[in-house]
């Protein structure tokens, strides 16, 4: 059994955190600079750097009930971050915890690899049994304090001599390059927890502000009734739609409906649990939060207020995120509500039985939401029966970094070819109501997804350095041939195409669409104002 002090643990912790647990931070470093010159110099100054201010805030959590099972703690979670940071580049923030959180197990399980288990053995088992077993020495208050002080004293001289020794270089580094401190292992993820403490918890009880009161359907009493299918996708990209002109054919079935695609459709955020609440909600991109997502009605509610429209959420995903919880909302993650599934639960199951859901409505306004599993990563070879295997050879494994770029694009493509089929079916459900209803079927994703593209997969990079592929999603309008046809100029409003649009416009687009006046609808957000008919 090691016998150690508790500096000494302490110091030791540090540098095994520096160098095992930083693989990414190191190798963007390396990529950024170069190993050449001064910057090997460099390379050691941020090494001794990390290690001296690692030991400072450690040493905060030096008492003697504290230290262990907060190192513990450390090593177990950082494990976790360093094999996602590693292995698919994210940033662990504080809106990637907060998707965490909500991920559930079904959803966490297409993560979990044998490289995985090697991480957590060597990273978070083997230091953490070190920790468990050493015999911590423990002396005098006063010889411990002394002892602190002048270890934290040693720290602070390292950090102020090398940061004013390389200043210039640490001035750049900053300035240049600040995306890259995202990745200190476990500095970042640790600041992230405390910041999304503060953005999501308030000792106050939430009271949910009410917006849109005054809400109302305005249209001929002889007027056909909306019926409306809201589709909100999963980390679909738009330039992965050959509607958009994507080369390869992923929506052979779409392009023979007439569709208005927008190709320029930018996301609210990179994750569901921001962009699903935020896209929903009545607070543009610049002023949302999550604090206001929460304490703040939706759309839905704004529509429920009319009285006059009949809302149904069916989810294929994990959940609404929130936006459904005042509303009718069925499951369909389970065999026991959808009875299309096989490996998992299919997306075209949530179009069963709707066929009663507007039977039992047919004298009100209906909008249908469906919530799907889509192009969930990274286990993309599973989000489609295997008839939809169009493109090969496909990456099927959740380590993207084993597979090449071409069997990772393969296999997102055959997911969106199967998202192509669904939409498509879901049209087709639609059309048998074209006499009766006035109807559309309105398609948004809520963020993109990173292919490899500069070593990033997946997802929830932070908004202002998220490469475009996360932010650009793909997003279409059909109108139906029927009553709706003649609300709209159809062939006029083809021209916004290649408009610039954000989910921002959800909101007021989907009032318009159900003809609903209220003193929250702004018109200029409504995508399709400019192009109803007089």
């Amino acid at each position: 059994m090691k016998v150690l002090s508790t500096n000494k643990l302490i110091v030791f912790s540090s540098i095994f955190f520096t160098l095992f647990y930083n693989f990414k931070f190191f190798k963007d470093m390396f990529v950024a600079y170069g190993f050449g010159g001064l910057n090997s110099l460099y390379f050691l100054s941020t090494a001794i750097l990390l290690i001296s201010f690692m030991t400072l805030v450690f040493l905060i959590f030096s008492s003697k009930y504290i230290i262990k099972p907060f190192l513990i703690t450390l090593f177990v979670v950082s494990s976790f971050t360093a094999y996602f940071m590693d292995s698919y580049s994210v940033v662990i923030d504080s809106e990637m915890i907060r998707n965490s959180l909500q991920t559930n197990l079904k959803e966490s399980a297409d993560l979990f690899s044998f490289k995985l288990i090697l991480y957590v053995i060597f990273l978070a088992i083997l230091p953490t049994y070190f920790i468990y077993k050493t015999k911590i020495e423990y002396k005098s208050f006063k010889v411990e304090l002394l002892s602190r002080l002048k270890i934290a004293l040693l720290a602070s001289i390292l950090v102020l001599v090398i940061a004013f020794s390389f200043s210039k270089f640490y001035t750049s580094f900053l300035r240049e390059h600040k995306p890259l401190r995202y990745n200190v292992n476990p500095i970042y993820w640790i600041y992230s927890i405390g910041n999304y403490i503060n953005k999501t918890f308030d000792t106050a009880p939430i009271e949910l502000k009410e917006i849109g009161l005054d809400s109302k359907v305005v249209e001929p009493l002889q007027e056909p009734k909306e019926l409306i299918i809201l589709v909100v996708g999963e980390t679909a990209r738009a330039d992965r739609f050959s509607l958009n002109g994507y080369a390869k054919e992923t929506n052979p079935l779409l392009k023979q409906e007439d569709i208005l695609s927008f190709s320029n459709m930018s996301s609210c955020g990179t994750s569901t649990a921001h962009s699903v609440p935020c896209m929903f909600s009545i607070y543009p991109k610049e002023q949302y939060s999550y604090k206001k997502g929460v304490s703040t009605k939706n759309i839905l509610d704004v529509l429920k207020n009319t009285q006059d429209i009949a809302i149904l959420w069916r989810d294929n995903n994990s959940d609404s995120k929130g936006v459904a919880l005042r509303i009718d909302y069925e499951d369909y993650q389970t065999s026991k509500t959808n009875t299309i599934c096989d490996e998992e639960c299919r997306d075209e199951g949530m179009l069963v039985g709707l066929d009663d859901y507007i039977e039992k409505n047919k004298n009100r306004d209906i909008l249908i939401v469906l919530h799907q599993m889509g192009n969930h990563g990274p286990a993309y070879y599973k989000r489609y029966p295997k008839e939809f295997e169009k493109f090969t050879p496909v990456c099927k494994t959740n380590q993207l970094e084993n597979c090449t770029k071409e069997e990772i694009s393969n296999a997102y493509d055959n997911a969106i070819l199967y998202t192509d089929y669904f939409l498509s079916k879901s049209i087709n459900l639609l059309k048998k109501y074209e006499e009766s209803h006035e109807t559309a079927l309105l398609y948004m994703s809520d963020h993109g997804e990173s292919l490899g593209e500069n070593g990033i997969y997946l997802h929830g990079m932070p908004y202002a350095i998220a490469p475009k592929e996360q932010t650009n999603v793909a997003s279409f309008l059909w109108l139906g041939g029927g009553a709706m046809e003649h609300e709209y100029d159809k062939q006029r409003a083809k021209e916004i195409k290649d408009k610039e649009f954000s989910q921002d416009n959800l909101f007021h687009t989907i009032l318009g669409l159900f003809e609903v006046e209220t003193e929250v609808y702004d018109k200029n957000l409504d995508i399709l104002n400019d192009y109803r008919n007089d």
